[in-house]
């Protein structure tokens, strides 16, 4: 049997690449992210080889990473239009950690401030999180020197990871989080 790639686990969870977006100009991707793959390796913040002015150099034969490969953006309907990466100043991804150190690490949304950004300023960064914040995956935040976990909340997010029983107004929320990421919780403590 086949094990589902993580496009299927994207879609399933971010939904399907939206007809109506297409990267333009956008590069933030190209440059921000960490790419290890055996097609292609490029460290964070560094930009692709392929890179140049006036966008792919390999567009037409880019590797399967890069075909492949979605920001939220290109994927969450109710994000705004104005909010793709090369406009707000924001990179939305799913990220999937094989070592996570908490549950919320797993398999979350990370939301990073893109360097000269001025998103936290003008109020982007608030309308984005605004618009992802009301499903069942992690959101993290990250302005470059830290990164901070903005859903679910911290008395959900403490009573998931201690395990204690959560208050009635807060149990079934606390409930659906344990059920949904108990396989990233660590077997000690559960």
């Amino acid at each position: 049997m086949r094990s589902a790639p993580e496009t299927d686990v994207e879609t399933t969870l971010l939904g399907p690449v939206l007809a109506d977006r297409s990267c333009g100009d956008c590069t933030a991707c190209c440059t921000v992210l960490t790419i290890d793959t055996p097609d292609l390796k490029k460290p964070a913040g560094q930009p692709c080889e392929n890179l140049f002015e006036g966008g792919c150099r390999i567009h037409a034969e880019r590797p399967h990473i890069c075909r492949t490969w979605f920001c939220a953006w290109r994927r969450v309907a109710t994000m705004p239009e104005d909010a793709r990466p090369d406009r707000s100043g924001l990179l939305v991804s799913l990220n999937f950690v094989r070592a996570p150190q908490n549950c919320f690490e797993g398999v979350s949304i990370n939301v990073r401030v893109l360097a000269g950004s001025e998103a936290i300023e003008n109020g982007m960064a608030a309308v984005v999180l605004d618009s992802l914040c009301d499903q069942l995956i992690p959101v993290w935040f990250s302005d470059g020197s830290s990164k901070m976990l903005l859903h679910p909340d911290d008395d959900v997010a403490r009573l998931v990871l201690s395990g204690e029983p959560a208050p009635p107004h807060l149990e079934d929320e606390v409930s659906a989080w344990r059920e949904r990421y108990g396989v990233f919780m660590p077997t000690h403590g559960r």
